[in-house]
Formats: C-alpha cells, sequence, structure tokens
C-alpha cells in the first residue's frame, strides 16, 4: 500500500460533497430523494454570461492567461469592489482563481507558516479549517450562539487574539448559519483587528443574497487603516450560478497578490480563459438575474423556515443571507451525522451534519431548490423527526 504524506490523514474529506454525491447515487437510482445539501443555486447560468463565453470562444479565446487573471477581469471585478462596496482596489491588487475555495487556499498557503494561529468563529464553512491544517497553520476556535444569531462578538474576537494569531476569516453573509453581521457589528470587529494589528480576510461571496434589508457591508470599507489588514474573498459561483464555472477571486496588498500568483502559477496557472469572459459579462451587464434568483430565495426561506418553526423539537435562528438554515437538533438526542444519515435512510431526505461546520448539534438545510421539494422534504423531516421523539 502506497505511503501518502502524514498531511493527507490530518484532513476531513468533505462531508458536505459526500452527502450531495450519496443523495445524487440514489437518485439516478430512481429514488425520490429530496435534496437540502446543495450549495449550489438550482438555476442555469444566465444566458447573457453563457452568450459572452460563447462569443470569447468563437473569438479563439482558448490559450494560456495570465497567471493572475485576464486583465479585463481584473479591471472589471476592481471596479465593482469600488463601486459596490467602497474598496479603493485597482486590476493589480486583484487576482482570478479557480472558485472561491481555491481563491482562500492560494491566500493561506501564501501567508500561513508553522505555528501561525488563525481565527475561525464556530459555525464555520467547512474547508476554512483544513486548509489551515495543510499550511501548516493552528486554527483557533470561537463558538458563537444562536442566541446570537452564530455571530462573534468584539469580546471573544479579543480574548482568542495571541502573539501567534497572523489572519481572523470572517464570512458574512454565512455559510451554513446565514448571519449577516451589521454594519454596527463590522466596525466593532474592525477596532478590535487595528487594536491588535492582525490581518482578516472577508469571505463575502454570498454578499448579494440578503434578506429583509439587511445590508453588508465589507470590513475593508470601514477605515483606511483596517482596509490596509482586509484581504477580500468573493466569486461568480452564488449570486450568477455560476458554480461549475470555477471563477472566483480576491483583493488585497499587491505583495499579497503578487505571492499568490507566484503560487497559482506552480499549480494551475491560469483559469479557463473563456470562462473568465462569461465573468466580465456578470458583472457589467444589467443585475437583473441576480433579483430574479433573490426573489425565488426570499419565498423559499419565508416558507421554510415557518415551516421548521412549526416542528416540535427543532428551531433555528432567522436568516438574512445566503440560502441556509442552521437548525438545532439537540433535543432528539441524536448527534449530527447520525441524524442525517438516518434521515436520508428513512426518509430519502438528504441535509449535512452540523459537525461538518464545528457544531455536532446541528444540521444544515439548503433551500436552493424547487418549491415542490421544499414542501415535501420538510414534510418528511417532520415525520422522520416525530418517530425519534
Amino acid at each position: 500500500m502506497t505511503q501518502l504524506a502524514d498531511r493527507i490523514s490530518q484532513v476531513t474529506p468533505s462531508i458536505t460533497l459526500t452527502i450531495s454525491a450519496k443523495a445524487k447515487a440514489m437518485k439516478a437510482e430512481g429514488l425520490d430523494v429530496c435534496s437540502f445539501s446543495a450549495g449550489e443555486p438550482d438555476f442555469d447560468t444566465p444566458n447573457h454570461i453563457k452568450e459572452a463565453a460563447k462569443k470569447a470562444l468563437d473569438e479563439g479565446k482558448t490559450r494560456y492567461g495570465a497567471a493572475a487573471g485576464e486583465l479585463a477581469l481584473r479591471n472589471a471585478i476592481a471596479s465593482k469592489l469600488q463601486r459596490d462596496n467602497n474598496l479603493n482596489y485597482q486590476a493589480e491588487n486583484v487576482i482570478v482563481t479557480n472558485g472561491g475555495k481555491h481563491a482562500l487556499f492560494n491566500l493561506i498557503f501564501a501567508l500561513i507558516e508553522p505555528e501561525d494561529e488563525v481565527i475561525i468563529p464556530v459555525p464555520y464553512w467547512l474547508s476554512y479549517p483544513e486548509m489551515v491544517t495543510l499550511a501548516g497553520g493552528k486554527s483557533i476556535f470561537v463558538t458563537t450562539s444562536a442566541e446570537n444569531n452564530y455571530k462573534i462578538t468584539p469580546e471573544q474576537l479579543e480574548s482568542a487574539i495571541t502573539p501567534k494569531t497572523k489572519l481572523l476569516i470572517l464570512n458574512s453573509p454565512s455559510n451554513p448559519t446565514g448571519a449577516v453581521y451589521t454594519p454596527e457589528e463590522i466596525h466593532s470587529l474592525a477596532e478590535i483587528v487595528i487594536k491588535h494589528d492582525i490581518l482578516v480576510v472577508s469571505d463575502e461571496i454570498y454578499e448579494k443574497i440578503l434578506y429583509e434589508g439587511a445590508t453588508h457591508l465589507s470590513i475593508g470599507a470601514v477605515s483606511e487603516e483596517v482596509f490596509k489588514r482586509t484581504i477580500v474573498c468573493n466569486g461568480f459561483a452564488k449570486a450568477y450560478s455560476m458554480t461549475g464555472w470555477r471563477v472566483g477571486y480576491i483583493a488585497g496588498s499587491v505583495d499579497i497578490i503578487k505571492g499568490m500568483t507566484t503560487i497559482q502559477s506552480h499549480t494551475t496557472s491560469n483559469v479557463c480563459t473563456f470562462a473568465q469572459y462569461g465573468a466580465i459579462a456578470a458583472l457589467e451587464s444589467s443585475q437583473d438575474c441576480v433579483k430574479e434568483m433573490l426573489e425565488a430565495f426570499t419565498e423559499r426561506r419565508k416558507f421554510m423556515y415557518s415551516a421548521i418553526q412549526s416542528i416540535q423539537g427543532i428551531s433555528c435562528p432567522l436568516p438574512y443571507g445566503a440560502f441556509y438554515l442552521f437548525v438545532d437538533i439537540s433535543s432528539t438526542g441524536l448527534k449530527s451525522l447520525e441524524f442525517c444519515e438516518k434521515l436520508l435512510q428513512q426518509e430519502k431526505v438528504a441535509a449535512i451534519p452540523g459537525i461538518a461546520f464545528g457544531d455536532d448539534n446541528c444540521i444544515r438545510l439548503s433551500y436552493a431548490t424547487d418549491m415542490t421539494t421544499i414542501e415535501k422534504g420538510i414534510n418528511r423531516l417532520d415525520k422522520y423527526i416525530q418517530s425519534i421523539n
């Protein structure tokens, strides 16, 4: 048997991808599976984006490109960040990556050395700590509560900082909880970042998926002092339903971007060239497609949250962003993995165990699916919970 590198044994395979794959396999067998596992919109990529990529193909944009990304796309991203987020970035501050996940991976490899500490609020997107582990760093977990809508407080952040702290990972709107930090909360966290002179990466992949007047404020826009310490991560997967296109980006200081570009030049080279022209169209064309998807998510969110609240034995805070509910199942007496395995087996409902996000007492439900599936799946979830209570 081949002896793999020790680092592989330190990393947990993605539970979300495993559950999603199992649900898809069951569907392929003809079983009626209701899946709440997907972290991707169920809409097709808007036509004008696909047409831009087709046009790029027809124009022969199929060759190797710059490792940091097509200059036209980097300019478009910089303009977007200036226009939408009040962040004064130029093309030289931007690198285009193979999805948002790849952006974070490259960033952490460019920044984190052995013994460096990275503060990660819990619940977290499951790949954050695994990336830190692969880079040889140490994840410092800060547990948040449903009572505070799963948001880290300035006091918690300050208590977690040590001389070894290098980076805070901030995700708003959040996967898996749907939590959105208010502008006031962002200002308070920025004060701590400046006070202790640490870096913060702001994962803003869900920034356009907001409800009930919730406001997204990028932490780098608070002041020039925190801007210098901020790295912004984003992409096209969620807002434009481009998950399979694998186009993400990071914006930050020139030295960080140069470091990431060096890593990318020796790993993936450049992002798919013609896909980048689709991304340009996403940013520079009408945003009506985003509004249309948001209208559907808003209706689904309202229905699913109300339905969950009516089921005895489970609960969750109201999400103000993204397309997830993070549901507390602790009263059932089951931990999340066992709960989800039995739910899939008995009722053919796929959900993601909260242990993947650092909380074994919860499950994540995605409402990035059609209303028929949501209604049927919630009824099955209710039936399952009543059977074990």
